[in-house]
């Protein structure tokens, strides 16, 4: 018998198995550590950026500041010459290229309805810092008071509420915002016997439109006469009183009354010159 011994028949397959495994195993270990990296690469890929976010954050604030900017000369530019003014006007005023204004306002009736909410808004501020009065009439007085205040001297104000010129959606809001503000004042002083039990608060809006009336017709001659209408209209509110109150301004003259009349904006939009009748 030979001396050497032939390796058992499944050695050289046992051997190979493992060899084979561990190359698979190799192969498995480069193939999982390319997916990671593949993963790694598709997740770098589809990871949100967050460099532009600064730049945006800084965009957007400009374009606030912008707006808040065409706002405030709105402001002031509706109240010194109405509705009549222009968004060039405007513009001029705030600083800013007419194109920035129409971006944001596409015509100056989406301005008027920016500018009515806002208005709407300090209105109902003025409601609020009212009612922290102790005295309900006292209250209700100075609320009446500032408000024919900001309506005698912002003319574009008096245009969005007396003419509608921000549409019905603004008078939605002015009523849903107003109303309530407005009753809490008046039943709290019909509550205390100091106003007449029929008086609504719907009535006190229609007051107030009365009131910027007489402050658009007689600006140019008596801004302040107002106050004489205002004095006889809370009169009329109080259930009793023992005497009438004074008057806090004197009567116009007639001399100034034929002038309220000759520069009264119906007058002028039919060319009726101020201080005198148009001869032809």
């Amino acid at each position: 018998m030979d001396a050497r011994q032939e390796p058992p028949a499944d050695s050289g397959r046992a051997g190979r198995h493992r060899a084979g495994s561990a190359v698979r195993a190799g192969g498995g270990a480069r193939n999982g550590g390319g997916a990671r990296n593949g993963d790694a690469s598709r997740s770098a890929e589809t990871a949100p950026q967050s460099a532009p976010a600064a730049p945006e954050r800084a965009l957007r604030r400009d374009a606030e500041r912008n707006r808040q900017r065409i706002l405030n000369a709105a402001a002031d530019v509706f109240t010194e010459r109405g509705l009549e003014a222009s968004l060039d006007d405007v513009a001029r005023r705030a600083g800013v290229g007419v194109g920035t204004v129409y971006r944001r306002f596409p015509d100056k009736a989406a301005l008027a309805d920016a500018m009515f909410t806002e208005r709407i808004d300090a209105l109902v501020v003025l409601a609020e810092q009212a009612h922290g009065e102790p005295d309900p009439w006292t209250a209700l007085v100075a609320f009446l008071e500032r408000v024919a205040e900001m309506l005698s001297g912002d003319r574009g104000l008096r245009q969005m509420l007396m003419m509608a010129a921000h549409g019905y959606d603004g008078v939605g809001y002015a009523r849903d915002r107003m109303r309530p503000a407005v009753a809490r004042l008046l039943e709290r002083a019909q509550a205390a016997g100091q106003v007449r039990t029929d008086l609504s608060a719907t009535d006190v809006p229609m007051m107030e439109f009365m009131l910027g009336t007489i402050a658009d017709y007689a600006r140019d001659v008596r801004p302040t006469i107002w106050r004489r209408y205002l004095a006889l209209l809370l009169d009329g509110l109080r259930p009793v009183r023992d005497a009438p109150s004074a008057l806090p301004e004197p009567e116009l003259t007639p001399e100034e009354m034929v002038e309220v009349l000759h520069s009264n904006p119906v007058g002028q939009r039919l060319g009726h010159p101020a201080g005198g009748v148009n001869p032809r």
